[in-house]
């Protein structure tokens, strides 16, 4: 397939675009062409800006995966605006690019998180989930909701819609289990405030292999949770990680030192969702990891 990109240059960007490569044609919007080049190889074709383009017709299926990352900086405003445009500015445009179209791609997947689902406290949801009135205030939600209902304006007859919620992505070499592990190898982690939140989180390679899944499978389309089948709560996961370093992990972090350091972003930490990948499973996916332990294990080992 002739393949458009964003967000390649990324923690699974990077991963995506080597499982891609052999097989089909790389099209990647960059900020920085000549640097993801360097990074993502000379091959591929690059692009500065979806102005370049009046339409998608050249391209059999899009995947985006742009977005400011949610973490690195303090919630300040303008953090917060630069958090909301660097994934609705580019995924409306992406849809109006395939409106745009005569032979629109066949396949638009775009990425989200299971931030959607706001704080659930102890309650399992799936993706046949609907917000409430709670979650409609929280600032996840309303990042969430706005850039999936910017992607699935892109569904007709013509092009499929795919949404992957995104869950708290394993890797040992990014994303937050990075951030972790300093901490923990020094023995200094351990729960954070009631450490009863859930964590639906995700090993990198299955992450993977679900863009991959939906890419070929033409009858896949809607929502579906990128989280592996056993969330657990935080106390299970700091449990499991100190056990798969040889380490102890019983510092605490109380709630309310985070929310004096952190602000508003604390949430992240404090709050949490028991996400099961229900239309995930139902489609026929197969995760490589679905349990903690094993998908640790092969991260640091």
């Amino acid at each position: 397939m002739k393949i458009l990109m964003t967000g390649a240059s990324g923690f699974i960007g990077k991963q995506l675009v080597k499982a891609l490569e052999l097989q089909h044609q790389l099209t990647i919007l960059s900020r920085d062409p000549q640097r993801s080049a360097i990074i993502l190889g000379a091959k591929h074709h690059y692009l500065d800006s979806l102005d370049e383009l009046k339409d998608l017709d050249n391209f059999d299926a899009v995947i985006n995966l742009a977005g400011e990352p949610i973490a690195e900086k303090l919630w300040s405003g303008q953090k917060k605006l630069d958090i909301c445009q660097s994934r609705w500015s580019i995924t409306e445009r992406l849809t109006e690019l395939i409106e745009n179209s005569t032979k629109p791609p066949h396949t638009f997947i775009s990425a989200s998180a299971v931030g959607f689902y706001g704080n659930q406290n102890q309650t399992r949801v799936d993706e046949s989930y609907q917000a409430s009135d709670a979650n409609l205030a929280e600032f996840t939600h309303q990042v969430c909701h706005r850039w999936e209902d910017g992607a699935l304006k892109a569904q007709s007859e013509q092009t499929r819609v795919c949404i992957i919620r995104i869950g708290l992505v394993l890797g040992s070499k990014g994303g937050a289990l990075a951030k972790m592990l300093p901490a923990f190898r020094l023995g200094l982690g351990g729960p954070i405030a009631s450490a009863e939140q859930g964590m639906s989180w995700i090993h990198q390679s299955d992450l993977v292999q679900l863009f991959v899944h939906l890419l070929n499978h033409s009858e896949c389309n809607g929502i579906y949770n990128g989280c592996a089948p056993n969330p657990v709560s935080n106390k299970e996961f700091t449990k499991t990680l100190g056990q798969a370093l040889s380490r102890p992990a019983f510092i605490p972090m109380p709630a309310f030192v985070l929310r004096v350091a952190l602000g508003e972003m604390s949430c992240l930490l404090i709050e949490g969702q028991y996400v099961i990948p229900k239309r995930t499973l139902d489609s026929g996916f197969v995760f490589q990891y679905p349990e903690l332990q094993a998908a640790l294990k092969q991260l640091l080992t």
